[in-house]
């Protein structure tokens, strides 16, 4: 009895800890989001790490280990940015690998990390001190443990460094009733399945390489496809204009008419789908919880998953300019 008494206790005592956790945002209001959060796939093969690869106006050559390598990422155009600091180029000891190994040198990323483009250096330092501080959580990724390992010198240096980047034209959205059966590497990059089988797309956003091989070398030249569910687009822009008759807040109110962002409100427009499902979905459970974050709350309060993958593909649709 007496110990069946203290187990009891002792599962009691740790219900408070277990509810404070952020919910998983995967399954925001019993979503199933799981496609903008995924596994990588068992059966994907791997890449020939001695394979020599080059891409289209660079005189460069990488081997596919060293474009894997995330301590020394490649730099197919350095001609088309500043000079960038240590931490981009090769990070800071295991726990910081370099920045370009997710969000290129172009900064403009993929669609299971982040597009830093066209944001503010302070915008970007401030994301940098909340993963540090807990305010903003990533589940799925890296970025807490990467920011929590970086001084503060070298978060000003990245957040610079990246400010100082053009966005691009990057992803090119499809309204589809049917995508291509897709896996995953093992960095959760998704690739089209060979075979040619085709699935419906239900309530989801799937997103592949315009050029399977050239994103796999991470050529900063070439972006992504998305595919979204037909209607999402015209669903979308009546959510992202007007707010959908009072269901939520018009983004426009404060990211700007074109979605370009506003002083501290950032950019969103041509952000990879995904990546704003994401964020869209971490609002709604509390995985970021930073002052500004909060004005945030209320707009994500009453949207559904066909909203959410309305809104995200209607953001990535927008700008920036080709």
């Amino acid at each position: 009895m007496k110990t069946v008494v203290f187990v009891l206790a002792f599962t009691l005592l740790m219900v408070p800890a277990f509810r404070a956790q952020s919910p998983d945002p995967r399954w925001a209001k019993g979503m199933d989001l799981s496609w903008a959060f995924p596994d990588p796939s068992p059966d994907f093969p791997p890449e020939d790490k001695n394979a020599v690869k080059h891409v289209p106006g660079s005189s460069k050559s990488y081997t596919q280990g060293q474009i894997d390598d995330i301590y020394n990422p490649p730099d197919w155009f350095p001609e088309e940015h500043m000079p960038y600091p240590k931490v981009v180029a090769r990070g800071e000891g295991t726990a910081t690998p370099g920045c370009a190994a997710c969000h290129l040198a172009s900064g403009s990323g993929h669609p299971e990390s982040a597009n830093l483009t066209g944001l503010t250096a302070d915008y970007l330092l401030t994301q940098m001190h909340d993963f540090q501080q807990g305010r903003r959580t990533d589940p799925r990724h890296r970025m807490s443990e990467i920011a929590k390992g970086m001084t503060e010198d070298e978060s000003k240096e990245a957040s610079a460094y990246f400010a100082s980047l053009k966005p691009l034209h990057w992803i090119r959205v499809v309204e589809t009733d049917m995508v291509p059966e897709t896996y995953l590497n093992e960095g959760r990059r998704r690739y089209i399945r060979p075979g040619g089988h085709m699935e419906p797309i239900g309530s989801r956003i799937i997103e592949v390489p315009e050029d399977p091989a050239r994103i796999t070398a991470r050529d900063p030249h070439i972006g992504f496809v998305a595919y979204v569910p037909k209607g999402s687009l015209a669903r979308g822009e009546e959510l992202a204009k007007t707010g959908g008759a009072g269901k939520t807040t018009a983004c426009v109110a404060c990211h700007g008419p074109a979605l370009m962002g506003i002083g501290p409100i950032p950019r969103i427009a041509g952000h990879s789908p995904n990546y704003i499902t994401r964020q869209l979905a971490g609002f709604q459970v509390g995985a970021r919880n930073s002052d500004m974050d909060q004005l945030m709350k209320g707009v994500v309060a009453n949207l559904t998953q066909d909203d959410i993958v309305a809104l995200a593909a209607y953001v990535g649709s927008v700008g920036p300019e080709k």
